[in-house]
Parts: C-alpha cells; structure tokens; sequence
C-alpha cells in the first residue's frame, strides 16, 4: 500500500522559527500485514498544537513529550478510522485516536496506543476529538477548575492570553459558564477579537498588535484581574500580572511568545514580576494535563454537553491534504489559526 508521511527534514535554524521547509512530504510503501495487538488505520484529521515547538529541538526540555527524530514520521493528535485490526478491542470501521498519531495518510498502530471514541460525543464533527472535546478542551476545563478557583457570585475577571487560540478559545467560555462576571480576551486581530466576542461571548478583546495592551486592561477591567489563563508569557503576561489583584491565580498553561527562544520552561520571569507576584500572594504554578487523566472521561463528557448544547462554541480553522502538515504548523505558530488547528488527510 502506498502511503504519504511526513518526516522531520530539519531543526529551525539559530532563530529558532520554525519554517515549512522542516518538514518533508514521503511516499513510502505500507505492509498492511498485521501483527497480534496491531490495527491499520486510516487518517481522518491530524492536529498541530504549539507544544510540538520542543518536539523539533534535539531536546524538548519536558518530561511528557519526546524530541522527533530526523527523517522519522511526525506524531501528534490523530483520529481516523480502523481499516483492519488484530486487536480484539478494535473492530473494522471504529473511529478512533491518539496522542501518538504518525503523520501519515495511513498507518498500522498498536492497539495498545489508541483509544475508541463514540461519535455521538460530537454529533458527527470528529475532529473536535483533537481540541474542544479532546486533549485542548481538557486543558482548558481542568487548568481552570485546579488553578483558577472560579467561584460563582465572587465578582471575579478573567484575562485570557492567545485567547482565539484552540484552548484560549475553550477557557474564556468556560470562564464564563463557571462564573466569572468579566472575561476579557488578549489576541492579535480585529478578526478574532470580534470572534471572541460576537460568537464567544467573551466581555472584551484586546488586539495586542494595534492597541496598549496595559490601557485596555485597565478599561476592561476597572476591578482588576482575580484568574488569568496564560498561553503566550513574555510582556503580554508581564501586563496581565501587574493588574492582578491580591491573592489572585494565574493558570500557567503555555507560553508561546517564548518556544523559539533557547530558554526553559516556563522561562523565568523579570525581578519585579516576581516581587509582584510575592507582594500580592499570586499564586503561579505550572499547569500539565497529563497529571490529571483521572479526571478525564468525566471532563469529556462536560465538555461534549457543553458543545452539543451549544453552550460551548466551537472555533476551527481546516486546511486539507497531509502536503499542507508544515504549513499549517508554521502558521499556528504565529497566530495564522482562529481556534482549533486542524488538517483534514481523508474523508
């Protein structure tokens, strides 16, 4: 069987900005001659999320996430269809997904890596399995109800950083829902700051690229800032914090602004944000997902109520065919995607 993949062609360079040309599309020939516990599935959807920054460095500088290896197939978020299985938990036509899913148009895959989703969770749309009702939507739900301590009737305002990304996107509106009286938004158009607000229902947005992101905070939110939901750091954060209220939290989830740079994560902070955070009891503890899968199938299922109700808002940007893999992660990485980017492979 042939197959299309996509290897790691090359490092970023000193800059450290990723560029398409890191990646290589293959053809490559498949057996699709099984083992016991193996399945070959056909890709429906693949996700690119900024995380995979570390995963192009010979050393990602996390625990949970492994560098990717030179001319070796690309993994990441997944879901596809199972073709043919020797797994006895797999049948011919389930849908399934991964963490570990290779870029590749098909692909033969232990068992033992997959997990089985139900359709009806999203009412067809199974690529919101790699963000809203996923790993994203997780990240969203959890970092708030562990770190952000929402509490209904406590007058509370909610900055959300990279907040027309996959997961700021989700947290605004879980925010909300959850009881914050003023969520406001920090991203970087008119496009998605109008998003944020008309289709989110986010209080305000802030365009960090055309506006003093200090001044608009101080307008937004004239109580202060009790939550702040972090995907970006660097001077963004710096502005958040700096209007934070005693006692307040920042949910420490990403830090974008700062994966190109050769620092470690999270990268540390300027003195006087430090003292800031130390004069005013801020707490500021790192956030990872992956400590708190107990609690996911629960979550999952919220967040698909969430989404089937429409309560939550799903924001998705899709570009077709598994050539478009470097692209697509090139311009997540500087703020080309409105919500969830996702790559279609199949239909």
């Amino acid at each position: 069987m042939q197959v299309q993949r996509v290897v790691l062609n090359s490092r970023p360079g000193t800059n450290g900005v990723p560029v398409p040309e890191n990646f290589r599309v293959e053809e490559t020939t498949l057996t699709p001659d099984l083992k016991d516990g193996e399945v070959l599935v056909r890709t429906l959807y693949l996700s690119v999320d900024p995380y995979m920054r570390c995963r192009m460095n010979e050393d990602t500088g996390v625990d949970y996430a492994a560098p990717w290896q030179l001319s070796e197939s690309v993994d990441g978020g997944g879901v596809g269809v199972v073709q043919s299985s020797r797994c006895s938990t797999y049948s011919e036509g389930d849908v399934v997904t991964s963490f570990n899913w290779p870029w590749q148009t098909h692909a033969v895959m232990k068992g033992s890596v997959l997990q089985k989703v139900d359709s009806r969770l999203v009412d067809g749309h199974l690529s919101y399995f790699l963000g809203a009702v996923g790993l994203t939507g997780l990240t969203a739900l959890l970092g708030i109800r562990e770190k952000g301590h929402v509490t209904k009737g406590a007058n509370q305002t909610m900055v959300v950083s990279g907040a027309a990304g996959a997961c700021g996107s989700i947290a605004g509106q879980i925010g909300r829902m959850d009881g914050c009286v003023r969520v406001v938004g920090i991203c970087g158009s008119d496009e998605k700051c109008k998003a944020l607000v008309d289709d989110l229902g986010f209080s305000a947005a802030i365009n960090y690229r055309t506006e003093d992101v200090s001044a608009k905070l101080k307008e937004c939110c004239p109580d202060g800032i009790d939550v702040y939901f972090d995907n970006v750091g660097g001077d963004i954060s710096d502005a958040v914090i700096t209007q934070m209220n005693k006692d307040s939290h920042v949910i420490l989830c990403g830090q974008i602004s700062q994966y190109n740079k050769d620092v470690p994560y999270p990268p540390p902070l300027s003195e006087e944000i430090q003292e800031t955070l130390q004069k005013k009891n801020i707490t500021r503890e790192r956030f990872t997902v992956l400590n708190y899968m107990h609690k996911a199938d629960a979550s999952l299922y919220e967040l698909s109520q969430g989404v089937k109700s429409g309560h939550v808002k799903v924001l998705e940007t899709v570009v077709n065919g598994i050539e478009k893999m470097g692209d697509a992660f090139c311009s997540m990485m500087k703020g080309g995607n409105v919500g969830k980017q996702i790559i279609k492979i199949s239909e």
